[in-house]
């Protein structure tokens, strides 16, 4: 079964984990951009705004064409508990229908397990079916240390096991 992983990333910490992930598992990756402007105090403020309210955003790729895989992962980072615009635009954008998704999400603080709920009601709604999640801590973790935690959750939920 082909394998990829979809993600959005700001500050890199996500795009770590999914990298890491992808390795770990022999999947495909598919970084997509926010083209709205989000590094920043100020920016990073109207993010979570975004977030919370769950807004739209324009991103790069504007879609992505999944129907050769079987697996997706579809990873986000947590803001205020929600996740980033570009995964909730990218989710309304992808034809999940029969697909098996498995969501994770980076925090440095806390929200993950909402993140991950939220992703899921959005997942269903297209017709996709949620078999696993994680949440990945990133507060004061090193680069190594993300891609260590993230190795760990390969090997302990046996994720290698979804792709046979």
């Amino acid at each position: 079964m082909k394998i990829v992983v979809l993600y959005y990333s700001r500050t890199r910490k996500t795009a770590l984990a999914a990298k890491t992930l992808a390795k770990g598992v022999g999947a495909d990756i598919i970084e997509f951009m926010d083209l709205k402007d989000r590094m920043g105090p100020l920016n990073y403020m109207g993010a979570t705004i975004d977030a919370l309210r769950e807004n739209k955003t324009q991103i790069k790729p504007d879609s992505a064409d999944i129907s050769e895989y079987g697996l997706v992962y579809i990873g986000t980072p947590t803001w205020g508990g929600k996740p980033a615009p570009a995964v909730i635009t990218l989710i309304d954008r992808c034809d999940l229908q029969g697909k098996d998704v498995i969501l994770f999400t980076t925090m440095s603080g806390k929200g993950g397990e909402s993140v991950i709920k939220r992703m899921r009601e959005k997942v269903e709604a297209r017709g996709g079916r949620m078999v696993n999640s994680f949440v990945i801590p990133t507060s004061n973790k090193s680069s190594d240390e993300i891609r260590e935690y993230v190795e760990s959750v390969v090997e302990k939920q046996d994720l290698t096991l979804y792709g046979i």
